[in-house]
């Protein structure tokens, strides 16, 4: 078995009247990937609030975003999809613009790879347990 690497993550927990934003992978299944919120790797040199916003703009095609507080932080292990320890900072964010109730997105990768295309939706916080890969795991901060 290879040996697991530890990463510097980032989730953004997107809050709007009691819903919470969320997307799906459109090229995959539901099976494979799940719903998911915006996150993604810390890159090198910046900080985890940067990188939740900017996770959330590549991510969701929005641009307007506000940090409103971290939440914590969480540890997972996403074995054996990866071999690969996710050190995660949660954060709660605030849009500051209109959106669909669903709509397109896609996430470019600066051009090193395919786009990732991604439909944003919004479902109730109380559904946020479907989350994938434990990133439902700092929801209930969102009630501190």
């Amino acid at each position: 078995m290879p040996e697991k690497v530890t990463k510097e993550k980032v989730l953004a927990y997107i809050v709007r009247n009691g819903e919470l934003l969320v997307f799906r992978h459109t090229d995959y299944s539901w099976e494979e990937v799940g719903i998911q919120v915006p996150a993604g790797s810390v890159k090198a040199g910046e900080s985890p609030e940067g990188a939740a916003l900017r996770e959330a703009r590549e991510e969701t095609g929005l641009t307007e975003f506000e940090i409103v507080r971290k939440l914590g932080e969480d540890t997972y292990d996403i074995s054996p999809c990866r071999f690969e320890i996710q050190h995660r900072h949660v954060f709660e964010l605030k849009i500051g613009q209109d959106t669909h109730e669903r709509w397109d997105s896609q996430e470019d990768h600066d051009g090193e790879a395919e786009p990732t295309r991604f439909e944003c939706f919004w479902i109730p916080l109380e559904a946020a347990h479907i989350l994938q890969s434990g990133q439902g795991a700092l929801l209930s901060r969102l009630y501190d």
